[in-house]
């Protein structure tokens, strides 16, 4: 098959969206397929990319580290009619999203889209943020769901939220997979070495982009308490964005940042950084699926974490981490000092239980189903055309795209000003 996906964020980007774009796109192609990657521009991105077109962008759209695509039409209608793209897979539902839905349309292709964020929890990105806005954000990705063929949701929890919000059409579990052979083995004596942690320090570690929907301040707080009662502790932080100065902050405040380690974004060390933890600490609720997660059970690293959406079918409790139905600092650092206490059997135990769950949300499995939801989707033969009717067709296909977009936009703004909360059983 000829892939093509259509992403708001790709690297150099950090972030979930951009590594799960990644991470599938490399596995088609280990698995024979073509794909095309299309994708704003982005400062210090890689050079000489193959298959990936990338279209222009602003940059750091409102103080952010996202960039914001420019309409210019008729860019990308040479590179597509090169690929022959047997099916187009969006991974947000604007921006390149309606790109995407105009090309599945003209093309009178396959359209599937993966539900990756609940974009209820972003809207500070944007100026006048309001609980109108945010209800119709979500009003937009439910709208557009329904304009797909198909929808991909990372977890269980956002399959069932989908359906509660009124998506019709056929949903998939498909998360962003791990690769087993990547995070199982690493360096973690060596990475910490060279940060200078001692070698019996307690390390608590996250990884991530550090963002203001991710709850770091809580995240902060609680593990500079758990450092106060635990002399030997450590803190070890892998990511950027914008609010590292935040967490800083709170370490600078408490006077314990000399015991802060961060490394940054990293890549080719991002095994030996999650080997070098003893405990993963999470406390987003603005996710969708635990990605960071089963990267740090493969590494045989527990977690901690506060129970959510996504969060919920990676951390059981007692097996592979503790998942903490409340956000509550007391307990979040009774959690992390619990795994510090442990014996050696009771430790092995949470790791080789994250292990095993790790395994059950491999990249191979992930990607098995992907495939194979594309496979029944371009089984669906099309009419024969002749090269007349193709190109009035086309037209026709491409005028219904447009005249779907401003329908959604326009529902999607009446239940915005309908509703004044979120309603609708947003479920967050």
């Amino acid at each position: 098959m000829n892939i093509v996906m259509l992403t708001n964020t790709y690297s150099p980007h950090v972030g979930g969206v951009a590594r799960s774009v990644e991470v599938f796109a490399n596995a088609y192609r280990r698995r024979g397929h073509r794909v095309l990657v299309v994708a704003p521009v982005f400062a210090n991105m890689p050079r000489n990319e193959i298959d990936v077109a990338r279209v222009p962008a602003v940059q750091n759209f409102n103080g952010s580290d996202f960039s914001v695509v420019l309409p210019v039409p008729g860019l990308l209608s040479e590179t597509f009619d090169r690929f022959h793209p047997s099916i187009i897979h969006a991974h947000h539902p604007f921006l390149l999203g309606m790109t995407a839905l105009r090309v599945a349309r003209t093309w009178a292709l396959p359209l599937v889209f993966t539900h990756h964020t609940l974009y209820e929890h972003y809207t500070h990105y944007v100026p006048g943020n309001s609980p109108n806005f945010r209800r119709f954000v979500i009003e937009l990705a439910t709208c557009y769901a329904n304009l797909c063929d198909q929808v991909f949701a990372p977890s269980q929890s956002i399959a069932a939220l989908l359906r509660h919000r009124g998506v019709k059409v056929p949903i998939s579990v498909v998360p962003t997979g791990v690769s087993l052979e990547r995070f199982s083995v690493g360096d973690g004596k060596g990475f910490r070495s060279a940060l200078g942690i001692p070698e019996d320090a307690f390390v608590v570690g996250h990884v991530g982009r550090l963002a203001p929907e991710k709850n770091l301040r809580f995240l902060a707080e609680a593990v500079v308490a758990f450092l106060k009662i635990d002399s030997r502790a450590r803190f070890l932080l892998v990511g950027e964005g914008p609010s590292a100065a935040e967490v800083h902050a709170v370490f600078r405040q408490a006077r314990e940042d000399h015991r802060l380690h961060t490394v940054g974004v990293l890549q080719d060390d991002l095994a030996d950084a999650y080997h070098a933890m003893d405990i993963f600490a999470f406390a987003s609720r603005s996710e969708t699926q635990g990605m960071v997660l089963t990267e740090a059970m493969a590494a045989g690293v527990p977690v901690v974490a506060l129970d959510a959406a996504g969060v919920r079918e990676v951390v059981a409790d007692g097996l592979n981490g503790y998942l903490l139905a409340e956000q509550s600092q007391v307990d979040f650092v009774a959690a992390i000092n619990k795994v510090a206490a442990m014996t050696p059997t009771a430790l092995d135990a949470l790791r080789h239980g994250g292990r095993n769950t790790a395994k059950s949300f491999s990249i191979e499995r992930s990607v098995d189903r992907a495939l194979a939801c594309y496979e029944r989707l371009c089984g669906r033969a099309p009419a024969p055309r002749d090269e007349q009717d193709s190109d009035l067709e086309s037209v026709l296909h491409w005028l219904e795209a447009e005249w779907d977009i401003v329908k959604s936009m326009a529902s999607a703004a009446g239940a915005a000003l309908v509703d004044d909360g979120l309603g609708g059983g947003s479920g967050t």
